[in-house]
């Protein structure tokens, strides 16, 4: 499958410039630059995704209990996930072919809204789900329970529970740590917290987390992916764990992690004197 995000800038172009040289190696089964098509319903070996990180973040929402290995080529900013450029694929997808690449499983999670005894809401996510505030923006109390124990009342302004994927975005903006992309783990990270002793903590995947805010603000809400989910009421249980399927990345020889961190993150590890 080749797929990217067609309302993107640059992405019709160099699909259309690089297509043909794919064509030339392997079978393309789908070429959708709009997700119009059911991808679970799609027998592929690959997926190649133009575009940035939340295009393959939309990919892999689209896939759902069905993944496929995913090879992102980066036509965003940092590109964490989408990690090499229109040229180097055709450089590097020759040795794909011929099996010189390992693919990398990723924790991927199930948001579950939880009403009143019954699921409101469900969604399949890859970085991470967020409370956030929300007009009229005061201070929230959030409590969190791990396997159905309290462990602690945040006051923030929201909490990010994140996988590894996700510790280079929104968690990592608000002072998470950053994990290895195939650790199974969460990380906690609460947003502008109170007081500034509460930190960000990572805990296991295979326990399940709840988050509950009794006193949410008119427009709080439940983030996943950065798409908005519902917003919250005081009788909302926000529920998240490890999901069945896990998201499949491609990685190609050359492109290691601590590269891709240190490349994307600037960790030149010197100051310019000058």
């Amino acid at each position: 499958m080749v797929l990217g995000a067609g309302d993107r800038p640059r992405v019709h172009e160099e699909v259309q410039r690089v297509l043909p040289k794919i064509e030339q190696l392997v079978e393309v089964v789908l070429t959708d630059l709009e997700f119009t098509t059911d991808l679970k319903d799609v027998a592929a070996d690959m997926a190649i995704v133009f575009g940035g990180d939340g295009t393959i973040l939309r990919t892999a929402k689209a896939m759902g209990e069905q993944q496929t290995p995913v090879l992102g080529v980066n036509l965003g900013k940092l590109g964490f996930l989408a990690g090499i450029s229109p040229d180097e694929l055709l450089s590097v997808l020759p040795g794909v072919c011929a099996g010189d690449c390992r693919i990398v499983s990723h924790l991927m999670f199930t948001t579950t809204i939880m009403r009143d005894g019954g699921v409101l809401h469900q969604q399949l996510g890859l970085n991470e789900t967020a409370i956030l505030a929300g007009p009229p923006f005061a201070m929230l109390d959030i409590d969190l329970y791990i396997d159905v124990e309290l462990a602690t009342t945040y006051s923030c302004d929201g909490l990010i529970i994140s996988t590894p994927v996700g510790s280079t975005a929104h968690s990592l903006s608000s002072g998470g740590p950053i994990l290895r992309k195939n650790l199974q783990a969460f990380v906690i990270s609460p947003i502008s917290p109170h007081t500034l002793t509460v930190r960000p903590v990572v805990d296991t995947a295979e326990r399940l987390y709840e988050m509950v805010c009794e006193r949410p603000n008119a427009g709080t809400s439940v983030v996943v992916d950065g798409r908005v989910l519902c917003q919250l009421t005081g009788q909302d249980r926000v529920r998240v764990q490890r999901a069945q399927p896990t998201f499949q990345m491609i990685e190609v020889a050359g492109y290691y992690y601590y590269r891709t961190l240190r490349e994307k993150l600037g960790w030149s590890g010197r100051f310019n004197k000058h």
